[in-house]
C-alpha cells in the first residue's frame, strides 16, 4: 500500500505544504485556481488534497460537476488551518519587523545640514546606538513619500512653513575679526569682497542671499571691491572665517562660530529674513517611532540654541 494512503496517528500533523494546498483550494473551491496562486499544476494540487484527505481518513470536498463544496470536516479543517496560517504570518512579520534595520531618513539643505545639523548629531545617535540616521543635504524639494524619506527640514518663507518651527532666520554680514577691524563706517564696506551664494532659480540675481539686510538697510545698489561666488553656503562661510571677504551670517545657524569669536558682526544686530526653517514628516514616519523621537530631538536641540 503506498504511503500516501495511510492514515497517519491521531495527533500528527500532516505536512504543511498539504496544508496549505488545503487553504487555497477552500478558499477558492477550486483545485485549478488554487494551483494557480501555488504555481503548481492542477494535478499537483488534487494528488496532496488526497493525501491529505488519506492521511486524515475522511473527505474534505465533495466533488461534484465543475464544482467544488466543503464536507462538514473540510469546514472544520479549514478554519483552523487558516486561523493557524495567520498566526504564522502575523508571528513571522513581528519577527522580520524585530530583525529589521532601525532608521531615520532625513532631508534638508546643505548649510541647514553642515553648519548645525551635523555638528549637533553626535548627540542623537549616542543616546541612539541602534538607529542608523540617513542625511540627504540637496537643495531639491524631495518628495518624501517617493524618496522614502521620514522627514524634512525645509528652509521657506514663514507664511508657508508646514509643520513644527525650529526657528526663524535673521541674517547679518559676518566676516573675520582682522577684516572687522578695517571697518569704521557702512561705507567701508565697499572695500572688501562680497562672499555669495549661486541658487540654481535664481541664476540672474547673484546676490540673493544678501537681499534681506541689503532691503532692510537701504543698500540695493551697494557695490564691493569684488565678488566670490560659491554653490555651497557653508563654503562661503568657511572663505569668511579664512578672511577671504564678507558673508552675510544666517542665524542661528552660525551662532556657534560667532560665539566662538571666528566671526563677528561689524555692523550689529541683525534683521530678520522672514524665513524660517520647519519640520515637515511623511506618513511613513508615523510607523517610525525613531523618526518621530529625532523630530522631537530637533525640537529639543533648537529650544536648547534658543536659551544659549
Amino acid at each position: 500500500m503506498h504511503s500516501e494512503n495511510v492514515k497517519a496517528p491521531a495527533g500528527e500533523l500532516p505536512p504543511l505544504d498539504l496544508l496549505r494546498s488545503f487553504e487555497a483550494a477552500a478558499r477558492r473551491l477550486s483545485f485549478t485556481l488554487a494551483a494557480g496562486e501555488l504555481h503548481l499544476t492542477q494535478s499537483a494540487v488534487s494528488r496532496q488534497i488526497q493525501q491529505l484527505e488519506a492521511s486524515l481518513g475522511v473527505l474534505l470536498f465533495e466533488r461534484r460537476h465543475r464544482a467544488l463544496a466543503l464536507t462538514e470536516a473540510g469546514g472544520v479543517m479549514q478554519r483552523a488551518v487558516t486561523d493557524s496560517l495567520e498566526r504564522l504570518r502575523d508571528a513571522t512579520a513581528r519577527v522580520r519587523a524585530s530583525s529589521a534595520p532601525r532608521q531615520v531618513a532625513i532631508t534638508t539643505t546643505p548649510g541647514f545640514a553642515s553648519l548645525w545639523l551635523i555638528p549637533r548629531l553626535v548627540r542623537f545617535t549616542g543616546s541612539h546606538p541602534q538607529v542608523d540616521v540617513r542625511v540627504s543635504a540637496t537643495l531639491d524639494v524631495l518628495d518624501l513619500e517617493s524618496s522614502r524619506i521620514d522627514l524634512a527640514v525645509r528652509f521657506v518663507p514663514i507664511s508657508r512653513g508646514i509643520g513644527p518651527a525650529l526657528f526663524e532666520e535673521s541674517v547679518i554680514p559676518l566676516c573675520s575679526p582682522q577684516l572687522a577691524a578695517s571697518l569704521r563706517e557702512l561705507s567701508d564696506f565697499s572695500k572688501l569682497t562680497l562672499l555669495t551664494v549661486e541658487y540654481p532659480d535664481h541664476s540672474e540675481t547673484p546676490t540673493i542671499d544678501w537681499e534681506p539686510w541689503l532691503r532692510v538697510m537701504g543698500l540695493d545698489d551697494l557695490r564691493m571691491k569684488s565678488t566670490l561666488r560659491f554653490t555651497q553656503y557653508a563654503d562661503a562661510v568657511a572663505a569668511a572665517v579664512a578672511g577671504q571677504g564678507v558673508v552675510i551670517g544666517r542665524l542661528p545657524l552660525l551662532r556657534e562660530l560667532v560665539q566662538e569669536g571666528r566671526l563677528v558682526a561689524p555692523l550689529g544686530e541683525g534683521v530678520a529674513s522672514h524665513r524660517g526653517y520647519f519640520i515637515e514628516t511623511s506618513r511613513r514616519a508615523a510607523g517610525n517611532r525613531d523618526a518621530q523621537e529625532f523630530a522631537q530631538w530637533l525640537r529639543e536641540e533648537a529650544e536648547a540654541a534658543r536659551r544659549a
